[in-house]
């Protein structure tokens, strides 16, 4: 009997013993990392553009004339932003040739009271380039 009181004894510290020590199973924890995503450049129009045929030869002809007096592409300044025309005008063929004459022939009265000078010099065929370049703008 004694024998049996001390093996009962010598089982119950072993089986504590082995609860204390972890149960010979190793523990690992897991800690989920909060995953930071980079913030999102935006791309410039040089970057988004700058393989489209359209806008290089827009913003060539727009570069040769007298445009960036009065015409900024994000800001107004005399005029209106070339973003702005963009959001007002679809880009379709009506839109352009009607646009191309009034960037040849001038006007008042669309975007307030100050006139747009006639740009005579311009042939048709620029003009519709400069257009279709600054409706690309759009936002």
């Amino acid at each position: 009997m004694k024998m049996n009181k001390s093996l009962n004894f010598g089982m119950i510290a072993l089986v504590g013993l082995t609860f204390a020590c972890g149960g010979g199973e190793t523990k690992t924890e897991t800690v989920a990392e909060e995953v930071v995503a980079a913030p999102v450049k935006e791309m410039s129009l040089e970057e988004k553009y700058q393989n489209d045929p359209v806008y290089i030869k827009g913003l060539e002809k727009v570069k040769a004339s007298d445009c960036l007096s009065c015409h900024m592409v994000a800001r107004k300044i005399v005029g209106p932003s070339y973003a702005e025309v963009a959001a007002k005008y679809e880009s379709t063929e009506e839109n352009i040739n009607m646009l191309a004459q009034k960037v040849i022939n001038g006007g008042v009265g669309t975007w307030g009271e100050v006139p747009m000078p006639a740009h005579l010099s311009l042939s048709e065929e620029d003009a519709k380039d400069m257009v279709r370049y600054v409706l690309l703008l759009k936002k």
